[in-house]
């Protein structure tokens, strides 16, 4: 009697089945880890940028407050200026990072003596759930609908 070796074509379909199962558990799991992620990072660069407005208004009393995120930038030479101050890296000067957008404003005056940053989702509920901002106060602040609501009325972390 001959004996064949192998799978049998249901045996396959199953073990598929299982897979996908499994995969259909794992990856809204994976997602929402993302954003979690994505987060965190955003309010660790808020910080950031709160720290580096307060030793930009420091270091150039007669300017104020940075009011663009180029003005904290690396400087293309070798000394910090005004206008590229080094301090926040490249990637958070370039107002995007880790599925968020950033931006300063609320700048008015000379010296600027307030602002305002604001980190939003760039794909909102794919990058991230909840806009950021953060002031002169130093406090982070969130919301869940925009960066406006987040600045007028937020809740502190």
């Amino acid at each position: 009697m001959r004996r064949n070796k192998g799978f049998s074509l249901i045996e396959l379909l199953i073990v598929v089945a299982i897979i996908l199962i499994i995969a259909a558990i794992a990856i809204p799991n994976l997602l929402r880890s993302r954003i979690a992620a994505n987060e965190a990072s955003a309010v660790g660069s808020l910080r950031t940028l709160n720290t580096a407005e307060i030793t930009y208004n420091t270091t150039y009393p007669t300017v104020g407050f940075a009011c663009t995120l180029g003005q904290m930038a690396p400087p293309s030479g070798s000394n910090a200026t005004s206008t590229a101050a080094g301090l926040i890296d490249s990637n958070l000067a370039s107002g995007t990072k880790s599925g968020y957008t950033f931006a300063i404003s609320g700048c008015s005056g000379t010296p600027a003596v307030t602002y305002s940053s604001t980190a939003q989702p760039s794909s909102p509920g794919t990058t991230g759930q909840r806009y950021f901002c953060s002031d002169s106060s130093g406090v982070i602040k969130y919301d869940a609908t925009s960066t406006a609501n987040c600045l007028t009325n937020g809740n502190p972390i």
